[in-house]
């Protein structure tokens, strides 16, 4: 974030390969008062993520050159943690869920409001800014998000990208409590899926992981045990 006087400016990049869609959205963030770098390609954006001081970066998902899941995930890989929202006419579930698991902060698909795409980018800008680490370590457990790797007293564990969103989010939050909701929100991206459903992946971990390493909060949600 940078200031004028004092005022503050937020600094966004756009990567979008479609002429008529950069314009719109360049246009819209800057009456909205970003100021806005746009690259049409995705070796273009990448470059422009490692070396730009952004606050967050429009990410397309089809891009010219490299797609924009290999942006994110090589931008995450390099323990660079600017909040991306992907943009994507592709609106499978998979599609969605292999954007958040490759290292995205939120997923919007095409054709989209600008009033929702402007919240989102804008909820992005709220969380803490404080760079991620690229070794979390709580106890026995140990995760790498460059490398996707998980294990338990030295012991390699292999996890599904679902199983493995879900214990990272845990780990980020370590102490704190994180409850089903705000689970959903991170790992699953849609507020509407059945919160239960973090209930079934928690049970998924603790076989794999062993049942005392993460401990239900009754009322509250679900920790890392320390």
């Amino acid at each position: 974030m940078r200031t004028r006087g004092m005022v503050s400016v937020m600094r966004v990049l756009v990567v979008e390969d479609e002429p008529g869609m950069a314009r719109a959205l360049r246009r819209g963030l800057v009456a909205e008062g970003f100021v806005v770098d746009h690259r049409a390609d995705g070796p273009a954006g990448l470059d422009a993520a490692r070396f730009g001081d952004f606050d967050a970066v429009l990410l397309d998902v089809m891009l010219p050159g490299l797609s924009g899941y290999t942006v994110v995930k090589t931008l995450r890989a390099e323990g660079i943690w600017t909040p991306v929202l992907m943009i994507s006419a592709k609106d499978g579930e998979y599609d969605q869920a292999d954007g958040l698991d490759y290292g995205a902060d939120d997923y919007l698909v095409k054709p989209f409001s600008f009033v929702v795409l402007l919240a989102r980018l804008r909820a992005l800008l709220r969380r803490d800014p404080a760079p991620r680490p690229t070794q979390l370590t709580v106890g026995a457990i140990s995760l790498d998000p460059a490398s996707r790797s998980v294990t338990v007293e030295g012991e390699p564990i292999g996890l599904a990208p679902r199983e493995f969103a879900l214990l990272e989010e845990l780990l980020r939050a370590h102490p704190r409590v994180v409850s089903k909701d705000e689970l959903v929100e991170r790992v699953w991206g849609d507020d509407a899926a059945d919160p239960n459903v973090v209930e079934v992946y928690v049970g998924y971990l603790r076989r794999k992981l062993g049942r005392p390493h993460i401990e239900t909060v009754r009322g509250a949600g679900y920790r890392v045990a320390p």
